[in-house]
């Protein structure tokens, strides 16, 4: 049907037996589309009505995303990225310092790309913990499926500190996870709680 078709003025004009065939609300498909979108609906609901701090995950889900992100993705274990909270509003993580991570040899100072590499894979650990707490409905294989799309579209940066230390800590958190896109902040701290960078991202996630 031509979109001009698709104007008030042309439907107004139509044919009766045009108008007619118009789905019957009452129909069987009508209602079984009612009751689909409906009972999406409630779920969606349902899902929003839980805050963040309220839901814990279950111990499947957290080996899942652990096994995902320690061992699956080979960079991370290059860095050494090891994840010591993981909950649906912030996760965290450790990097040991090691020779192979140094960027100033002669202040043993960590390389600035470890600590955007490593703001950004927490970035995207904090999506998947978000998207995990927002189907809480699924299953956690099936929630754990749904990271495959992901993806970073934007990182940003701030070195505030040289970066000297035995380990380093660094968090995450989601400030908006939409349909597509997530918004994220990250924090890169040194062994005495010392902030010395902060991130910030956006992810593809569908």
């Amino acid at each position: 049907m031509p979109i001009s078709d698709l104007s008030p003025a042309s439907a107004l004009s139509a044919p009766q037996d045009r108008l007619s065939a118009a789905p019957d609300d009452s129909s069987p498909l009508a209602l079984g589309a009612a009751l689909k979108t409906g009972a999406a609906s409630a779920a969606a609901r349902k899902r929003s009505a839980v805050p963040l701090q309220d839901i814990v995950f279950e111990e499947e889900f957290v080996s899942g995303l652990k096994k995902i992100f320690e061992e699956m993705i080979s960079f991370n274990r290059v860095l050494g990225l090891k994840i010591h909270d993981l909950g649906p509003a912030r996760v965290r993580a450790r990097i040991q310092m090691k020779p192979e991570l140094v960027g100033h040899f002669n202040y043993n100072r960590i390389h600035g790309g470890v600590i955007s590499a490593g703001l950004d894979a927490m970035g995207g650990l904090a999506v998947m913990a978000a998207i995990g707490a927002r189907h809480m409905d699924e299953a956690p294989l099936q929630r754990l499926r749904r990271f495959a799309n992901l993806g970073t579209i934007d990182l940003r940066v701030d070195y505030l500190r040289p970066g000297i230390g035995e380990y380093f800590d660094l968090q995450a958190e989601v400030l908006r996870l939409g349909s597509r896109v997530a918004s994220t902040r990250m924090e890169f701290f040194g062994p005495e709680g010392t902030l010395l960078s902060t991130g910030s991202a956006a992810y593809i996630v569908s």
